[in-house]
C-alpha cells in the first residue's frame, strides 16, 4: 500500500518518459488527494509510442463518488480491481496509466513503531509504476478531473517489501514496470493484464530509513480502505 510518493520532475518525465511535464506546476511530494502527473495515451486510436502526461488526482474518484473519496482509493488490488465499483469500469475500458515516481515510502516496524522508508531504484532512475485512470466532468470549481489509482500485489515473502507494514498485515507492493513494458502495459488487452502484475527484483531497488523532518503531517491520519468497501 503506498499512500506518499515524490513524483517525477519534470526533466526525469522528459528525459525518462519521452513526456512533457504537464502546464501545471505540481507538488514535490504527493498524498491522497493530491494532483500529480500520470501518463496515458493522448487518443482512444493512439499507438504504442504514443504517450502525454496529464495531472491527474491521486485516488480515483469516480463520476458517482464524492471527491473526499480519493483518501481511500489511492490502491488498488489487483486481485479484485475487475469488480470493485470505484474501480471496475476503469478496469473494463483498459484506461491503463503509468505512474511516473521519483520514490515511494512504506512504513517499517521493525523498531517496534512506524518509521517512514524511502523505495526507489537502486539507480535511482525514476520508477513507472502501473496504474488505472478515470474521468468525470465535474470535478473541483466545475472542471473536468482525471484520477489515478496505484495497483498493487501481494509481497508476502518478498525480500525487501516484506519489512513494510504491521507485522501481521498483508504485505503489499506497487506494480513496477520495467521501462521496456510501458507502452505494452497502456496498449494491453484486459485478458493480457495480469502478465504485468508481477514482482519487481529486489536487488534492482534501494531503501533508507527516511523519518518524517516534522512531526506533523496534513496526511498524518490518511484512512486506509475498510475490509468489505466499495473500493
Amino acid at each position: 500500500m503506498c499512500a506518499n510518493y515524490l513524483p517525477a520532475t519534470p526533466d526525469q518525465l522528459q528525459r525518462y518518459f519521452g513526456v512533457a511535464a504537464p502546464d501545471s506546476r505540481y507538488k514535490a511530494e504527493a498524498y491522497p488527494g493530491y494532483m500529480a502527473p500520470m501518463i496515458r495515451p493522448p487518443r482512444a486510436d493512439s499507438l504504442p509510442g504514443d504517450r502525454a502526461c496529464a495531472l491527474a488526482m491521486f485516488g480515483m474518484v469516480p463520476h458517482w463518488a464524492k471527491l473526499d473519496l480519493a483518501r481511500q482509493t489511492y490502491n488498488a488490488r489487483t486481485e479484485t480491481v475487475a469488480t470493485k465499483p470505484s474501480f471496475r469500469n476503469a478496469y473494463k475500458k483498459r484506461q491503463f496509466c503509468i505512474i511516473p515516481v521519483h520514490s515511494f515510502f512504506e512504513p517499517n516496524y521493525e523498531t517496534g513503531k512506524a518509521v517512514r522508508w524511502e523505495i526507489s531504484q537502486a539507480e535511482r532512475d525514476p520508477l513507472g509504476l502501473a496504474g488505472i485512470w478515470e474521468y468525470r466532468a465535474d470535478g473541483p470549481h466545475g472542471l473536468p478531473l482525471l484520477s489515478f489509482s496505484m495497483l498493487t500485489i501481494n509481497a508476502d515473502g518478498d525480500p525487501l517489501m516484506q519489512r513494510f507494514h504491521k507485522p501481521d498485515d498483508e504485505k503489499r507492493m506497487v506494480v513496477i514496470l520495467h521501462p521496456d513494458q510501458y507502452d505494452a502495459w497502456l496498449h494491453c488487452p484486459i485478458e493480457d493484464a495480469p502478465d504485468f502484475f508481477t514482482r519487481f527484483p529486489a536487488n534492482q531497488l534501494t531503501a533508507i530509513a527516511a523519518p518524517r523532518t516534522s512531526a506533523k503531517s496534513a496526511q498524518a491520519n490518511t484512512p486506509r480502505p475498510e475490509n468489505g468497501s466499495l473500493l
